[in-house]
């Protein structure tokens, strides 16, 4: 055998070890998709909050790269970030979150439109939502606490200035270790986040109409 033609042979014998690889990955990726999990907004705020007449429209949340990913964030230390192995959110979380945002003022019944920034609507005010924590944290305890942090700044339009800005913080502990009762961990420090930030954009807006 020539070398030229050992050469042509172990190349082709390599290309065909790796299509088999890249097979079986294929595989066993469809045939062991992620489960999925989904948040849900809230429907009950309490009293003090009066209906407004002004129109508000949801930006699309910031968060930084180890939390804009569908896959849900998990910390052991303070300084690492990692991810639950065969679990994601149904969406990145920020647009998640900001899906919650817009169906959490709706179910208030107290504004007269609300919408996602990227439908184009006009407003009166603009919310703009920064994600800061969205992780469960195993540094403190097992099983993880969810640790939820979104910071708001409220926007006047059309000249575009900041009125004002709050953050908005709950830690919920896990009841077990498990993904189930790790997502309603999320959902309930979530939930709580929602409920203030809805009361908050609700009274502070009509300090400025």
């Amino acid at each position: 055998m020539t070398r030229r033609l050992f050469l042509q042979l172990s190349a082709a014998s390599a290309a065909s070890a790796m299509l088999g690889g890249c097979t079986s990955f294929i595989t066993q990726a469809v045939d062991n998709p992620p489960a999925l999990y989904r948040l849900t907004p809230k429907s009950t705020f309490g009293d003090g909050i009066y209906p407004v007449t002004w129109q508000l429209v949801v930006d699309q949340p910031y968060a930084e790269a180890a939390i804009n990913s569908q896959r849900i964030a998990l910390m052991y230390t303070p300084i690492q970030v990692d991810y639950y192995a065969n679990a994601n959110w149904t969406d990145r979380a920020p647009d998640m979150i900001q899906g919650l945002i817009v169906e959490s003022f709706e179910n208030s019944n107290m504004i007269s439109s609300v919408g996602r920034q990227s439908a184009g609507l006009r407003s009166d005010f603009v919310l703009l939502p920064e994600v800061r924590e969205f992780q469960a944290e195993y540094f403190e305890s097992e099983p993880p606490i969810a640790h939820v942090r979104v910071n708001v700044k409220l926007i006047k339009m059309p000249d575009r200035a900041i009125v004002d800005n709050a953050s908005f913080e709950a830690e919920i502990q896990a009841a077990a270790n498990n993904m189930d009762a790790i997502v309603n961990a999320f959902d309930e420090a979530l939930g709580k986040v929602l409920k203030g930030l809805v009361r908050w954009t609700l009274v502070t807006g009509n300090l400025y109409v």
